[in-house]
């Protein structure tokens, strides 16, 4: 997992309430057993006039001009800005997956759903809380300057705009710990791999059976 500690990015305005996962990556795309190649289908039903499945040639496809991640300016976001209760709905890791493929590092918003927020942890996504006021303005002002790029400092717990103004978010410890190590539930096991194999070796020295196949 990509570590994360300063991460500075063009903004995009995601101006729903309630977007849930199967707006986030329909459910038709979830047949995959690989954990990659999701990016391309984010939103996938918003940002194309066309229906889309698994496999299809996205450079044939219909793109709907009036989808803001489809708008000129905001190519190349890396910056979600979001309403209240963004990832709503079911549970599936398919879509941190799909957000950070597709190349966006943090979220901002006023709330999120609970399975969501946690499963953006575990994938290197930034899930960032603030106050729905606060949300507002920086609605206010990515629409009013275009190329608005916010600065996200996760060590410190600050996003900064670009005149300088520093504005602070709350993150668990651990969280941060590992997204400031880039450490997902593989890595923090692997943490120990050296106690491990002394633990697997002392093991079978005791029981040698279990080194044997059925």
């Amino acid at each position: 997992m990509q570590p994360f500690r300063i991460h500075k990015g063009l903004v995009a305005p995601m101006d729903r309430e309630n977007v849930d996962t199967d707006a986030i990556i329909p459910k038709q795309f979830l047949k995959s057993i690989k954990k990659s190649g999701f990016g391309p289908n984010l939103f996938d039903e918003w940002r194309y006039l066309d229906p889309g499945f698994p496999g299809q040639d996205q450079a044939s496809r219909k793109p709907n001009p009036d989808f803001v991640l489809n708008q000129l300016r905001y190519k190349g976001a890396s910056v979600l800005l979001a309403r209240k209760n963004f990832g709503c709905g079911s549970s599936r890791e398919h879509a941190p997956w799909a957000l950070d493929q597709f190349g966006f590092r943090a979220i901002i918003a006023p709330s999120y759903a609970d399975i969501f927020f946690n499963n953006c942890f575990k994938n290197g996504l930034l899930p960032i809380v603030l106050p729905e006021h606060e949300v507002a303005k920086l609605f206010n002002e990515v629409a009013a300057f275009v190329g608005y790029e916010l600065t996200v400092d996760l060590e410190r717990q600050v996003v900064l705009k670009p005149d300088g103004t520093a504005v602070s978010f709350d993150v668990e410890g651990f969280r941060k710990y590992c997204l400031l190590n880039g450490f997902d539930d593989i890595a923090l096991t692997l943490r120990h791999a050296d106690k491990i194999k002394a633990f697997e070796a002392e093991r079978l020295l005791k029981k040698p059976w279990l080194a044997h196949g059925i």
